[in-house]
């Protein structure tokens, strides 16, 4: 009640202020119900009836109440609620099958105020009739409801979603009564909190209420399904895993259709396979209603021949560009049935670019690599009709929209700490601290995981920034609470003769460290933390992006593993051993490039996927659910044409590394 009368306070037109306030004075004064609901329904007809509506409150009079069913706007079930509370407040005692009837009325209005779209009204009355307090379980359900829809179409949705969170401790707590009553969650509740949700941007829980919802909906279509289906193949891999906790009905269908679509959706022959496989293995899954259409779906690959790939072969940046095109040469392997042309983008005339194109027959475009590159070619391409052919960007724009036939492969740090804060916040986590460094790059990386933190658990993470040398190990003590923890025994040594032994400790409050650096950065922390952490404090877990992992240190320096044991972090394909790693070709690489940087290889397996992505992008733009499981990551192309990662985890274990599951 606090809450909407803040709510009322602020946001509310004074008239419904002064009739809320009028009605708790009045009930401060006056215990009996009934009295109570006189002033209420009289203030609230008065305000709310029309002369249509008062016509049809006199004929309620002479109804009786069998014949309730036949009044179908909330003024008539008022007048109706009215009538009978003044005549059974005239033949005293009022039993409780009357007062029942009366707050039945009430409940009734109230939904039928928000069938009415009078949202401000609907709540008034739910609420008020919450507040008189003679409700059983089931009828402050029903109002808890009606609560939340009318703030969700008020826009009050944080508070729309308290009202349903009550809604369901109630029916949790009526279950574990183990009442002969016990309340369920319905169908209303779910689509009620999908709205909420989604309105909320909490996209995963928002799709866990629709799957609930769909199962409980005795009307829904295979349009339905259709919507469903639509909302899940667009999610990428670790989306899946976080909807996976919820545990939504048939989600272990949906998840292996996921996996099917994702892997084999881009080849009809062998995707029809597997659907039939699925098929037999799900008979009753609701899915099986939108197979055949799968299976019919005919999604052509482009045709590629001539390929321009614009790289900085020349000047600061050749060893990225030389990088990229390594990667590329590494996948085209000499194939006849198309040609590759590289154009260094520092010796090229941009003024001329569209007679080169032409000259050359190009009809497909990957690059420009360097984010200045990008910008330009993309003002050319709004009035040059040679660049308007499929091009795959290999950076980002921070200016300009794509074009349909323009895609971009993304490679954003800030990606994997989104990724990073989702997965994390589902292993009950409640106190996260963000170690980062003070540059540029990892306080992107820090705002993005905050960012995703808040979004997924209501709550901020602490975030505490360091730079090296001593004011990393300030920074550090800072934030764990070892300073207070020494001053205090300081403190308890000065008033004692005997000098006492004791373990400073780290504050307990702090359950989980997410740490951004460099792989140098991070190798000099990781040890400080763990000696900070006090022996008889649970071991605190410290996660990381990929920036803090070194391939290249790992291989040529066995000291670097010693010193981050317990490690978890997100890493590409590429630079982690794993099932998804091209073996073969890294076996190649690091006997081609021993040298080579963890940046330098990063730009590598870029062009690797991207080669391999010319000819499935066409398929992915026609159906969303296809993936290419690269070497950059589990990639998948959104609304916006940028093609986004899903990375898997890593871990130092036991003096070595190797992929973990995070699910």
């Amino acid at each position: 009640m606090h809450g909407f009368f803040h709510l009322s306070q602020t946001n509310l037109p004074t008239f419904y202020l002064a009739k809320i306030q009028s009605m708790v004075f009045f009930q401060q004064m006056r215990a009996n119900i009934f009295f109570t609901l006189v002033f209420l329904l009289a203030l609230f007809i008065s305000a709310c009836s029309t002369q249509s509506t008062t016509k049809k409150a006199q004929v309620v009079t002479k109804t009786t109440i069998e014949k309730t069913e036949s009044f179908e706007t909330a003024e008539e079930k008022l007048a109706l609620a009215q009538t009978l509370n003044a005549q059974y407040s005239q033949k005293a005692p009022v039993s409780l099958a009357q007062q029942n009837e009366i707050s039945a009325l009430l409940i009734d209005a109230s939904e039928l105020f928000f069938q009415q779209s009078n949202f401000k009204k609907s709540l008034w009355l739910a609420n008020s009739t919450i507040e008189l307090g003679q409700n059983s379980p089931q009828d402050i359900y029903r109002l808890l409801l009606v609560k939340a829809a009318s703030l969700h179409a008020l826009n009050y949705q944080q508070q729309a979603y308290q009202e349903l969170q009550l809604a369901k401790e109630l029916v949790l707590s009526s279950n574990n009564n183990n009442a002969a009553d016990a309340l369920k969650l319905t169908l209303t509740y779910y689509q009620t909190l999908a709205q909420v949700l989604t309105a909320l941007n909490k996209t995963i829980p928002a799709l866990s209420a629709k799957l609930n919802a769909f199962v409980l909906n005795n009307n829904a279509s295979s349009d339905d399904v259709l919507t469903l289906w639509h909302e899940l193949s667009v999610l990428s891999q670790w989306q899946v895993t976080q909807l996976m906790h919820s545990k939504p009905p048939f989600i272990a269908g949906w998840r292996q259709l996921l996996n099917y679509s994702h892997q084999f959706g881009g080849n009809a022959e062998q995707f029809s396979r597997y659907l039939t496989l699925w098929q037999q293995q799900n008979p009753t899954h609701p899915a099986v209603i939108i197979i055949e259409q799968l299976k019919s779906a005919n999604l052509t690959p482009s045709e590629v021949k001539n390929i321009a790939v614009l790289l900085p072969l020349s000047g600061n940046q050749k060893n990225a560009g030389l990088a990229a095109q390594q990667g590329i040469l590494a996948a085209y392997n000499n194939r006849a049935d198309n040609s590759i042309h590289f154009i260094d983008t520092n010796t090229l005339d941009w003024e001329n670019i569209t007679e080169q194109f032409n000259d050359l027959n190009i009809d497909h475009i990957v690059g420009p690599l360097l984010k200045p590159n990008v910008e330009k070619f993309l003002k050319l391409s709004v009035q040059q009709a040679a660049l308007k052919q499929p091009t795959l960007l290999l950076n980002l724009s921070s200016q300009q929209p794509l074009a349909s036939y323009q895609t971009a492969l993304s490679m954003q740090p800030e990606d994997e700490a989104t990724q990073a804060a989702a997965l994390l916040s589902q292993h009950n986590y409640h106190k996260p601290i963000i170690l980062s460094h003070q540059d540029r790059v990892s306080k992107r990386i820090a705002l993005a995981f905050n960012q995703q933190w808040q979004l997924s658990t209501g709550e901020s993470a602490e975030i505490v920034y360091f730079n090296e040398g001593k004011q990393m190990q300030a920074s550090l003590k800072e934030s764990l609470d070892i300073n207070a923890s020494q001053t205090r025994i300081k403190q308890l040594n000065a008033r004692l003769k005997n000098i006492i032994k004791a373990e400073p400790r780290n504050r307990r409050d702090i359950d989980m460290i997410y740490l951004v650096g460099t792989a140098a950065q991070t190798r000099l922390i990781k040890p400080y933390i763990d000696v900070n952490i006090s022996p008889f404090a649970d071991t605190i877990p410290v996660y990381a992006s990929s920036r803090s992992h070194s391939n290249f240190n790992d291989k040529n320096n066995a000291n670097s593993i010693n010193d981050l044991q317990g490690l978890t972090f997100t890493q590409i394909p590429w630079l982690l051993d794993s099932k998804l790693q091209n073996k073969t070709l890294t076996k190649l690489s690091d006997k081609l490039w021993p040298k080579r940087t963890d940046s330098l290889s990063k730009i590598f397996a870029m062009g690797f996927d991207s080669y391999n992505l010319l000819k499935k992008i066409a398929q992915m733009q026609q159906a969303p659910y296809i993936r290419h499981y690269g070497q950059t990551g589990v990639l998948k192309l959104n609304s916006a044409n940028i093609l986004t990662r899903s990375l898997i985890w890593g871990q130092y274990k036991q003096d070595k590394v190797s992929q973990v599951a995070m699910d």
